[in-house]
């Protein structure tokens, strides 16, 4: 049950990205971040990066809007070598100046995954200790934060907009790639000569955690992959409405 000063806080919330997004209609998806990065009445903001298969558009369009624009990182401990590797590239190529990586606390991680098998039990639990709690720990002192979501991922995110209010957390979500269709990523990396993640070319369109990935063959969901043969679709960060969100990628 909501209490009353968090749903009258929540209210406040869709109010404004109710009031942005009316402000904003017009821009296109490199000058709603450009301007939102300056925009005093937004507040702080970071972007939550899993730089995966699409996340280096994002990463360049804050590289030219705003290079220290705060960039937060969750590295599970159960990550492709892959991944590492290419975060730490991009990093260096696109001189991000406010990279930062977040782990799960050393002795939350003894006690609750002591053997790193908790994927194996219950995949909920795991992706909670390991990306859903040191994020929400991570956002402390932040007013908002950047996704890459987009409308064509269907489900919740079929009405998407450029900003929406989060109301599990208080924040502002932007979403400045909320009208893209799919291509358009794609397009946007080869133009600007952006390097792709390795895995990309080897099957993997969505990539998570080594243990919960899998390759995808021609014709399925590019999101086939993840967690195969579960029902679970998402890792847990997004909420519409107080709810799990389901589907898509987060970043």
């Amino acid at each position: 049950m909501i209490r009353p000063l968090l749903m009258q806080r929540n209210d406040t919330l869709e109010a404004r990205a109710d009031a942005l997004n009316a402000d904003y209609r017009h821009h296109s998806a490199i000058a709603v971040l450009a301007r939102a990065l300056h925009d005093p009445d937004l507040g702080q903001l970071a972007l939550v990066s899993s730089f995966g298969a699409e996340s280096v558009v994002l990463l360049h369009m804050v590289a030219l809007a705003r290079r220290d624009t705060p960039v937060i990182f969750l590295d599970t401990g159960m990550l492709f070598t892959e991944t590492l590797v290419y975060q730490q590239e991009l990093a260096e190529r696109l001189r991000l100046s406010d990279l930062r990586i977040i782990r799960t606390d050393a002795s939350a991680l003894r006690n609750a995954d002591p053997d790193d098998t908790l994927h194996q039990r219950d995949t909920d639990a795991c992706c909670a200790l390991r990306k859903t709690v040191p994020l929400a720990n991570a956002l402390e002192g932040f007013d908002g934060w950047i996704t890459g979501r987009k409308r064509y991922q269907g489900g919740s995110r079929a009405g998407l907009e450029f900003f929406e209010a989060d109301r599990a957390t208080g924040r502002l979500k932007v979403n400045p790639l909320a009208h893209w269709a799919p291509g358009d990523a794609r397009t946007y990396i080869e133009e600007n000569r952006l390097p792709r993640h390795p895995l990309v070319a080897k099957g993997f369109p969505s990539i998570g955690c080594a243990p919960c990935t899998a390759p995808v063959a021609a014709g399925e969901d590019p999101r086939a992959g993840r967690w195969r043969g579960q029902e679970k679709t998402e890792c847990g960060i997004h909420f519409t409405n107080g709810q799990l969100t389901r589907q898509g990628e987060s970043a």
